[in-house]
């Protein structure tokens, strides 16, 4: 078993207080925006000026939907406190990834530029953003697994915590952090391998979809519809969504010079 004491906190300045999630999610994001300028230079049919400002109208929608959704899964609790709906102490990662990926559609039907050529572009970019993010979720001790005596179990010890206490638990952090890193290889194998525009997204989508079905199993959360949390219940409905087009669209087709 592996002991945390890593405070969630990682300095403060004065009376503010600067937390590893906050840290690891600026991180993550940025990352994110890097990747897809690194895509311009190496010849990715967009612009550096494309890249920012679907960034500028992606970001922020991201963020939004990401405290909606964490808002919906938590309504007990914030129904009694409704004070504390407006803040970033709680996001959800499909909130993130489907709010972003909605202000971008958004934006590229403004600006007439594929939405699914960029969204392949952006794929493997944003799931090495995820695997970041999830580091803060490690040190910040939220999003853990269900009490377990497995051999690779983690114990939180520090007393600011967002994990339980001195009980091991799945370490379904780090899990996700491996996994997306695989899923990260996948995708730069598999570009330029589908048509249309958009199929590699929709693989990532597929991917991310089927993890988080099923590592909610051994994750601690609400019950939010038919005994399942609610981005299971997401998951569900975007594999319905993803496996259809897929089916229907997406073709294998050699590796373009």
């Amino acid at each position: 078993m592996f002991y945390l004491g890593v405070s969630p906190v990682a300095f403060t300045i004065g009376p503010i207080s600067i937390a590893w999630y906050g840290i690891m999610v600026a991180l993550a994001v940025l990352t994110l925006v890097v990747w897809a300028l690194w895509a311009v230079k190496k010849g990715a049919g967009i612009t550096y000026e494309t890249v920012l400002n679907a960034a500028i109208v992606g970001i922020p929608c991201g963020v939004i939907f990401s405290r909606l959704l964490h808002v919906i899964d938590f309504w007990d609790y914030f129904v009694e406190h409704p004070g504390q709906i407006i803040g970033g102490s709680g996001l959800s990662i499909y909130g993130a990834v489907l709010g972003a990926a909605l202000g971008v559609w958004i934006f590229s039907r403004f600006r007439k530029i594929s939405f699914g050529y960029l969204a392949d572009v952006l794929a493997p970019g944003i799931i090495l953003a995820q695997a970041i993010g999830r580091v803060g979720c490690t040190l910040n001790g939220c999003c853990y697994g269900k009490p377990t005596d497995f051999f690779c179990a983690v114990i939180y010890t520090h007393p600011e915590s967002n994990g339980p206490i001195g009980i091991p638990v799945h370490p379904t952090q780090p899990y996700e952090i491996i996994y997306n890193l695989i899923v990260f290889g996948v995708l730069l194998a598999l570009r330029k391998r589908f048509r249309p525009n958009g199929s590699l997204f929709l693989v990532y989508l597929t991917l991310y979809s089927v993890w988080r079905l099923g590592i909610d199993f051994i994750r601690d959360g609400t019950d939010f519809l038919f005994g399942l949390h609610e981005a299971q219940i997401i998951a569900i409905i975007v594999l319905i969504i993803t496996l259809t087009l897929m089916a229907l669209r997406t073709r294998w087709v050699k590796r373009s010079p």
